[in-house]
């Protein structure tokens, strides 16, 4: 791939509502387009996904365009690029980092399909025409409240709900929820805010049906989720302790979840996703992508993956709708009945809104290969 320049955009984009989670609530991201642009004119996109602050991971907006600028695009100049798998192998030198290397890696998958005419999904190896969606719910003011969200978002057609729980807003909220929906798919998310120590009352959790309780220890552990998942029917679902295919391997390898969620930047691209994908297809664990609250870049790549066979479980993919009043392409991504048409135009499927792009765009900056 002749690679002719690459340009970094800085842009800041306002949630339609605020968004609570167990470790804090923000409405504002602050997240960066690449660009690629070949010599012929073709030009592939990717989107971080890294927060302003290290809540969820230890990268954040900052981290991430200081390695890239000074350690990742440097690696880009310096090597030939045939085929976007050889970048997950020329950014293994980088330790994690795993963000601003799927922010670059995402735009070279993009322009590849691109050139060879094929749809980001086709080269991945996926063929769905269809993704099934659920969606994710941030910790509400009250319980009402939260009933009446999720009423919304099942009226609307989502295949599943995801709560967002902590100490103090779990068991009976969820008891609250079950009552008013007890047919209705739903998963509890804790962003790791218990402890092996609260074991007794995640049990209270197996009396509910739900799908799966995700990530509900350490961010960084396998060994107490193995522990949990031993003494608990309800299937744990791993999120932040997956960064590679070898967390994945030692976490089956123990049994710290039955179930894996699978973010494009947490575990550093699509290459690696696609890896961590065909292990669990082989092992017979379900997948799902997750979601960063991305804009229109990084939701069309989410509906890419999740063509791929052993995505088996509705992912977070919502339509741009659910969170922005303008999204920055176009078409937007639109969800009917719980479900996303994947686009058969080449690459990403999508083209950019060139005007949304300038009305969010704080600053750009150009990199001449």
């Amino acid at each position: 791939m002749p690679i002719k320049q690459l340009k970094i955009h800085k842009l800041n984009m306002r949630l339609k509502d605020p968004f609570t989670t167990s470790f804090g609530t923000f409405q504002d991201k602050e997240f960066f387009i690449t660009e690629l642009i070949d010599e012929d004119g073709n030009r592939g996109y990717g989107e971080s996904v890294a927060f302003s602050s290290p809540w969820y991971s230890e990268e954040t907006v900052k981290t991430n365009l200081h390695v890239m600028e000074d350690f990742l695009i440097p690696i880009l100049k310096d090597n030939q690029i045939n085929h976007p798998e050889q970048v997950s192998d020329l950014f293994h030198p980088i330790k994690r980092n795993n963000m601003a290397k799927s922010a670059l890696e995402g735009a070279v998958w993009d322009l590849y399909a691109k050139r060879e005419k094929l749809t980001l999904a086709a080269a991945l190896g996926g063929e769905r025409k269809q993704i099934d969606v659920g969606i994710s719910i941030g910790i509400q003011p009250t319980v009402d409240d939260l009933i009446q969200t999720i009423q919304h978002f099942v009226d609307a057609g989502y295949k599943r709900i995801k709560i967002k729980i902590k100490p103090g807003w779990d068991v009976e909220v969820l008891r609250e929820v079950r009552k008013h929906f007890p047919d209705t798919p739903i998963m509890a998310d804790a962003n790791s805010a218990y402890t092996i120590d609260d074991i007794e009352h995640l049990q209270k959790l197996d009396d509910l049906n739900l799908m799966m309780i995700e990530q509900p220890l350490e961010h960084d552990d396998i060994v107490d989720h193995a522990k949990l998942q031993a003494v608990m029917k309800t299937p744990i679902c791993l999120d932040e302790s997956i960064h590679s295919l070898e967390d994945t391997r030692k976490a089956y390898e123990l049994g710290s979840c039955k179930i894996i969620n699978i973010k494009i930047g947490r575990v550093g691209g699509l290459t690696e996703a696609k890896r961590i994908h065909d292990f669990c297809m082989d092992k017979g664990i379900d997948v799902w992508c997750g979601g960063m609250l991305e804009a229109g870049v990084g939701r069309a790549h989410n509906v890419a993956l999740t063509t791929l066979a052993q995505f088996v479980l509705p992912g977070d993919t919502a339509g741009s709708s659910r969170y922005w009043e303008r999204d920055i392409i176009k078409p937007e991504v639109v969800v009917e009945n719980g479900l996303i048409n994947v686009p058969d135009q080449p690459g990403i499927g999508y083209d950019i809104d060139e005007e949304a792009m300038d009305e969010f765009t704080e600053w750009t900056r150009v990199y001449h290969f």
